[in-house]
């Protein structure tokens, strides 16, 4: 049995990794409406597994239940055949996560291996359920029991979460499938009809994007979407939308009135290496070059592009000023947040000589469901893990998903808008004041305070997101008449705080 133990010891610990880091971290699974079948399979082989964890540890199965257990295990195997169909029926794997799935395929089969001759003895024996603790182990196999039933539970609500989301009108998604497919087939045939003037959205598959391309879908938008996975985007943004994973796959003659470029590898994550701040430089700033490359070989150019940077471009405050920054204040040259953002900025500005209209949108943290900071955040204060980091006094800018997406459109449709736009809230707080408010909204008090120099030690740079920040004020959508569903952090937060919903549609808000 210690064999056994030790196979299944792996087996656990490598998933409980590909679970982590690939399903949760990187393709977050639990938060897309085309993953819902594929998570349905995970939770039933993490109920299965969290019987043969608990059985093994404590019991003897003989006789029948022998044999019940061998059904079992062969239905972890039809599950994780069918799971590998559906992973390529959705997404295109990391090169990681495939050699992570060899390895448990491997040692699941060593295991079923060395299992059967047991299996065959106990299926001779007579029928019953023997106590047979293995000391520690047994223990430990328990916890290891509870883990994943935990998770088995938790991929289940997601899945009944995610089936309620796709549980749409399918008028208006109907109607932009067919304007969709309209825009692959009008200049093909030569019939001299083509579609209406689409809005294309780097970054579609976002947290911010997919918000955005829902709305746009749902108010009858013709949307093409530039994903890095176009299998996984397809099956994410269904078929009334046009996904594309590189812009040279667009003919010129197609008609663009609007672009979103909100692509970039998430910037609060991993330390900021050298290796790291490159891969945050070129997700976004080839990207936008690439946007507006695109724009100069269409035969019209767009109308207008609103291209995302953040509020990191006024770099950090150290001493923890609240002093108002409005989009005139200047950039802190050698800040890597602030250089990243300037970066972009400069690219996008290219399209104005060719008589676009540019919004450089400064974003704050979004606070939404389904990504961003609010999701992890909420979890801890949940349990009561809230914490003030470092003084606490440094200002957290802050704004609900509905108004990023509303200053997205508002931007698109306001032919005024122009140049910077901090796309933050009114109301200006302290992370303190808003580590507080938001274990307010579940009922709950902050107690921990988290000293700044660990964070410092630990995340080098990357710290001063969390210890320093910046007060931007959002003047220019103001002094446009841009008017905020969640202009004050209590209401936003409590409206966050009830179950996770749809996104609310809206119209650009003038």
């Amino acid at each position: 049995m210690n064999t056994l133990f030790l196979l299944l010891s792996v087996q656990a610990a490598m998933g409980a990794f590909d679970n982590l880091w690939h399903h949760e971290l990187e393709a977050r699974l639990p938060h897309r409406t085309s993953a819902r079948h594929e998570l349905a399979l995970h939770a039933a082989r993490e109920a299965i597994y969290g019987i043969v964890f608990f059985g093994l540890a404590w019991f003897e199965w003989r006789g029948a239940f022998a044999a019940l257990l061998g059904t079992l295990l062969v239905a972890e195997l039809c599950i994780t055949l069918a799971d590998f169909l559906e992973e390529d029926r959705t997404r295109r794997l990391p090169p990681l996560e495939r050699l992570l799935h060899t390895l448990l395929t491997i040692s699941y089969g060593i295991f079923l291996a060395l299992m059967a001759p047991l299996l065959w003895t106990w299926v001779q024996l007579p029928t019953a359920m023997v106590l047979a603790p293995h000391g520690w182990v047994s223990w430990l196999f328990t916890a290891f029991a509870v883990g994943v039933w935990a998770w088995s539970i938790r991929n289940a609500l997601a899945v009944w979460q995610l089936g309620g989301s796709a549980r749409q009108p399918a008028a208006s998604a109907s109607a932009s499938a067919s304007a969709s497919a309209s825009a692959h087939t009008g200049s093909a045939t030569g019939n001299g009809h083509l579609p209406r003037p689409a809005i294309l959205v780097t970054g579609g598959t976002g947290f911010v994007g997919s918000a955005l391309v829902a709305e746009l879908v749902c108010h009858g938008e013709r949307v093409i979407v530039l994903a890095r996975d176009a299998v996984q985007a397809r099956a994410h943004l269904g078929p009334a939308v046009w996904v594309v994973d590189t812009l040279e796959a667009i003919p010129p003659e197609t008609p663009i009135d609007a672009v979103v470029n909100l692509a970039g590898a998430r910037v609060l994550g991993m330390p900021w290496t050298a290796a790291r701040r490159r891969e945050l430089l070129d997700s976004r700033v080839n990207t936008t070059v690439a946007v507006v490359a695109l724009m100069r070989r269409l035969h019209r150019p767009p109308r207008v592009l609103v291209s995302a940077s953040a509020v990191g471009f006024y770099g950090a405050s150290p001493d923890a000023s609240m002093e108002p920054l409005d989009e005139s204040a200047p950039p802190c040259p050698g800040e890597f947040q602030s250089d990243l953002c300037a970066a972009i900025e400069h690219e996008a500005r290219r399209a104005e000589a060719l008589g676009v209209r540019v919004v450089r949108l400064r974003l704050g943290v979004v606070l939404g469901h389904g990504g961003g900071a609010y999701p992890m955040q909420a979890l801890s204060a949940r349990l009561g893990l809230g914490a003030v980091l470092g003084h606490g006094r440094q200002p957290a800018p802050w704004v609900h998903l509905d108004d990023a997406v509303g200053l997205v459109r508002f931007a698109m449709a306001n032919p005024e808008v122009q140049g910077p736009v901090n796309a933050v809230a009114p109301q200006a707080v302290t992370q303190a004041t808003f580590a507080r408010a938001l274990a307010a909204s579940f009922g709950r008090r902050v107690w921990m305070r988290v000293p700044g120099w660990p964070l410092r030690a630990l995340l080098g740079e990357m710290s001063c997101l969390l210890l320093d920040g910046q007060n931007p004020v959002p003047h220019a959508a103001l002094a446009h008449g841009y008017r905020f569903v969640h202009p004050q952090l209590e209401g936003a937060l409590a409206d966050l705080a009830r179950p996770a919903r749809a996104p609310r549609r809206q119209s650009p808000r003038i």
